[in-house]
């Protein structure tokens, strides 16, 4: 079965097609076509996304795969593209701003483009759908925190991509159930994976909550909402363009969410900077102590995302201080690893492996897309 996995991101749109069956493995499946495209947000993300799919349609698509971010209570797998489908990704547009928009644009643009072409739905959320009440409820009254008011998490598809493929690379004796999950890029998440099902998940209701990301602000207390609606003249929509576009990396520097500008800068003397950069690694290292706590203990960690594949730095300043949890990086494995493949960075006595993975979410689409329409039914 020859599918098209669309993914459209944070200023990005990857996609990749490929030859696979319901029944691969997260390895496998013949990539008949791998394309990026990069700096793109809004109405350029479709239009990109729509000469995707006809630079593709010539080597014969079955199905078209779309990443979508919220799919809220009601969806816990892919889902072929329907009328009905469509409406509940639009009703969820206020709970990912930055995505749902886009990817219901994208979805409605590609079904013109290629009308005969069954469209599946992917959901960014459905892997959290394991989340045991005690991580997903919130501590509101039972009759305030029912529907959509709950924490769903996000980046699922990367997740169980890295979740799944991260025993092959491990030794034998450690193939054990435990894994801290770090999904480091302009979006960021860590998952707590036992036994192959996310328990916690550091996003929420939103994608906005959690660690610090390059333009959201991560968590914040709810009070400080409270202050900056009465005290500072904010309004709903200048708050929501605050914490989704102003803050975070960008907002912390006051001069880019991109690490190639900001680690220089920080290393050149630029105070503002390399506070951002030492903040975002103080969150990524808390909520990893915490994370072993829910889980009660470590059998591996894995980093992937743009900003830990391609930054070793980033990656130390994250684990640095972590020697007490059994995690303890090696500096030349560190420095070796490239993006494009999995490398072990861990020394070699440390009690818990740690590995980059980079995660490959257009091959998860894809095998999702795959297993659905393949499978009963």
């Amino acid at each position: 079965m020859k599918i098209l996995a669309l993914n459209p991101g944070s200023g990005t749109l990857q996609y990749k097609v490929l030859d696979i069956s319901g029944d691969a493995g997260p390895e496998d499946g013949t990539l008949l076509k791998d394309g990026k495209v990069d700096h793109v947000h809004g109405d350029a993300t479709v239009e990109a996304a729509e000469m995707a799919v006809v630079e593709c349609l010539p080597l014969g698509l079955d199905a078209i795969g779309h990443r979508v971010v919220h799919g809220g209570s009601r969806f816990d797998g892919p889902a072929r593209i329907t009328p009905e489908v469509l409406e509940v990704i639009e009703s969820l547009s206020d709970l990912a701003p930055l995505h749902n928009p886009i990817d219901l644009a994208t979805i409605k643009a590609v079904s013109r483009r290629a009308p005969g072409v069954t469209g599946v739905a992917v959901f960014d959320n459905a892997f959290h759908r394991t989340l045991p009440e005690v991580a997903w409820r919130y501590a509101l009254p039972l009759d305030v925190g029912e529907g959509e008011v709950r924490r769903f998490g996000f980046h699922g598809i990367a997740h169980r991509n890295v979740a799944e493929r991260l025993p092959e690379y491990l030794k034998e004796g450690m193939r054990r159930s435990r894994y801290v999950l770090c999904h480091i890029g302009g979006g960021a998440s860590l998952c707590a994976v036992k036994d192959g099902k996310s328990v916690d998940t550091s996003m929420g209701m939103t994608p906005l909550e959690g660690l610090v990301m390059g333009t959201r602000s991560g968590d914040l207390d709810p009070g400080l909402v409270l202050y900056l609606l009465r005290h500072k003249g904010f309004t709903i929509e200048s708050l929501e363009d605050l914490l989704y576009h102003r803050s975070g990396l960008f907002g912390l520097s006051g001069r880019s969410d991109d690490l190639r500008d900001l680690e220089p800068a920080a290393q050149a003397g630029d105070r503002r900077s390399e506070l951002a950069l030492a903040v975002h690694a103080h969150h990524i290292r808390k909520c990893i102590g915490a994370f072993a706590a829910v889980l009660g203990g470590m059998d591996a960690l894995a980093l992937s995302g743009a900003l830990a594949e391609n930054s070793a730095s980033m990656r130390s300043r994250a684990l640095e201080g972590l020697e007490f949890l059994g995690l303890r990086l090696d500096s030349e494995r560190n420095i070796a690893a490239r993006p494009d493949q999995p490398s072990r960075i861990s020394a070699e006595d440390s009690p818990v492996p740690i590995w980059l993975v980079p995660a490959d979410e257009e091959r998860q689409i894809a095998r999702e897309v795959a297993a659905l329409l393949e499978g009963p039914g």
